[in-house]
């Protein structure tokens, strides 16, 4: 996990606005919470010296190995930084949130985008969903194959969702998937990739030690020594779990409050699945304090 606050201290930086992702967001500030530690930026603010926000990222809450500690760090200090670059332009949080899950996505040792998990079919197949804390608008994409950075779809959906309804009065959609939402991405603009370019060495080499290990589960029969010796097995050579969802919050220079998740889902999954990454109030959340919106469910609490 990596945290980056640019700028003065002051009400953007201090906001007890409430959001979330996949994994819980922090903890104390020094406190290990993952690959990376929770880390504050220099102070140094905008040429004018005012506050320009706050950015903090995560690389998963699932498997880390030791041996890429160093790795999950930099990608992490990566996307921190990236976002922090774009706040300073003053741009507002939905955007720099999707532009620090664009890089966590791009790295081949996390569980989203480029390097995911592969599906009981051998596929890709990739979750993610964005949130803005202001308007409460919601976009997300379920199953999502042949895409390189399926925040990007999230985020489209969300923007486009702003704008209002489309021709005859209909609502644009907010959460597309499958097929669907590869045509819908495409149709906007957004450039489609061979899947297989998608897939790692690494993402493809756990998925023939799965494939294999499932395959001799299958053939295993029944009776509870047996069971009990498969179990055993499983658990000693559980070398092949990969990371979780990956996320980001972002607080704009205005207050404003955005989340983010992205994720390849589960490693032998079923063709079609749809994971929490993608699911409105469950996956990510993201909500201003001190709003009235009338269509919020959540509960915001300052102390």
């Amino acid at each position: 996990m990596e945290a980056a606050e640019s700028g003065r201290p002051g009400p953007a930086a201090s906001s007890s606005s409430s959001s979330s992702s996949s994994s819980p967001p922090a903890a104390a500030e020094g406190e290990k919470t993952g690959p990376a530690a929770m880390r504050r930026s220099d102070r140094d603010g905008g040429a004018d010296g005012r506050n320009v926000g706050f950015v903090l990222v995560h690389a998963g809450a699932g498997y880390h190995s030791e041996s890429k500690a160093k790795e999950y760090k930099q990608v992490c200090k990566k996307a921190c930084q990236k976002a922090i670059e774009k706040l300073q332009t003053g741009a507002l949080a939905v955007d720099v949130v999707a532009a620090a899950l664009i890089e966590l996505e791009d790295s081949p040792f996390t569980n989203a985008g480029m390097g995911s998990n592969l599906n009981l079919s051998g596929d890709i197949e990739c979750d993610a969903s964005t949130m803005d804390g202001k308007s409460l608008n919601f976009g997300a994409v379920g199953a999502l194959r042949g895409i390189k950075n399926p925040i990007l779809v999230a985020n489209k959906l969300l923007s486009e969702a702003q704008k209002g309804k489309l021709s005859a009065g209909r609502i644009p959609p907010c959460f597309l998937v499958g097929e669907g939402a590869h045509k819908w991405a495409v149709d906007h603009g957004i450039v489609p990739c061979p899947p297989d370019i998608m897939t790692t060495k690494f993402s493809l080499s756990a998925f023939r030690k799965n494939r294999r290990k499932l395959e001799l589960a299958e053939k295993v029969e029944t009776e509870m020594i047996q069971t009990k010796k498969r179990r055993e097995v499983t658990e000693n050579t559980n070398v092949t779990a990969s990371l979780d969802t990956v996320g980001a919050v972002v607080v704009d220079h205005e207050g404003n409050v955005a989340a983010a998740v992205s994720s390849g889902g589960l490693a032998m999954k079923h063709p079609g699945r749809v994971g929490q990454a993608a699911v409105y109030g469950c996956g990510c959340w993201a909500e201003n304090a001190g709003g009235h919106n009338v269509y919020s469910t959540a509960a915001v609490v300052n102390i």
